[in-house]
């Protein structure tokens, strides 16, 4: 009898597993159950590893393929056929790399602090496997930012750096990424590292509105902002419109490699447990 009870215990856990993104690695743990019909619930249908597998599966496609040509329109459109600058020359060229990278580099700490608080709060599985994914990304183009803005203001202030409060900013922003990348890392318990990245992500979105409104805020070297929501643009026209094209296949290209990550790490995951329920006694 006893034998019957332990492998209908095991078979339970099995599937519960197999229906859970993030089934811990620790014997014994227990996820969390949201209330019926509140927001946790709508959010937790996403962790069924199938459902989330079917919807990635579906929208990676979508989201690569355009990536591709609308970063390849807007760069050859920008690098080569866009007007030069009266004042800068060929050097505003580089905008067409600098300006998305900064956009996301911002754009993907803010998705870090959301899936922080969705983990802290609602204990979401998929939360902290999104956020372990984005952070790499998310360090990679604020990289690509501050390189991209040394290569612009060489010719442009006659410096590779300076201490201006917008590139400063911008740093401590790239230093975050790597700080929330290397504290998931850095404990033998993932759920550790995952609650300590999530805090770290939410505590460090403070400096988000410190990038955007830097050039408000403080007499700086940076130019203000082109485009804003207010007031119309004061670039040309023939300057927006591949600089558009290049935001909107950069982000695109940002979202497709982070889906790809993540769908990587949901089936590593959904592997994992499986055969630790199998190996269950």
């Amino acid at each position: 009898m006893a034998v019957v009870v332990d492998r209908r215990q095991s078979g339970i856990r099995r599937r519960l597993q197999a229906t859970h993104l993030v089934a811990s690695d620790q014997p014994g743990s227990r996820q969390p159950v949201p209330r019926p019909g509140g927001f946790g619930a709508w959010l937790h249908r996403f962790a069924n590893p199938g459902r989330f597998l079917r919807l990635g599966r579906w929208l990676q496609p979508v989201l690569t393929w355009p990536a591709i040509v609308l970063t390849a329109v807007g760069l050859a459109w920008g690098l080569f056929l866009s007007p030069a600058d009266w004042q800068q020359g060929d050097a505003v060229r580089i905008m067409y790399v600098h300006v998305p990278a900064a956009w996301l580099g911002s754009l993907g700490y803010m998705a870090l602090a959301v899936c922080g608080l969705l983990s802290l709060v609602w204990r979401h599985p998929l939360a902290d496997l999104a956020a372990a994914e984005i952070g790499p990304v998310g360090a990679c183009v604020t990289g690509l930012c501050l390189v991209s803005g040394s290569l612009w203001g060489r010719p442009m202030w006659g410096a590779w750096w300076v201490w201006d409060a917008r590139l400063t900013s911008v740093l401590v922003l790239f230093f975050l990424y790597l700080g929330h990348v290397a504290l998931i890392r850095a404990f033998d318990d993932p759920r550790r590292g995952a609650r300590a990245a999530a805090i770290l992500a939410l505590a460090g979105a403070v400096d988000l509105p410190i990038i955007k409104f830097s050039v408000q805020w403080w007499n700086t070297l940076h130019q203000p902002d082109s485009i804003t929501l207010t007031g119309a643009p004061t670039m040309s026209l023939s300057m927006l419109w591949p600089l558009l094209v290049c935001t909107i296949g950069f982000s695109l290209g940002f979202a497709a490699i982070v889906l790809a990550r993540l769908r990587a790490a949901v089936m590593e995951a959904r592997t994992r447990s499986l055969l630790l329920s199998g190996a269950a006694p």
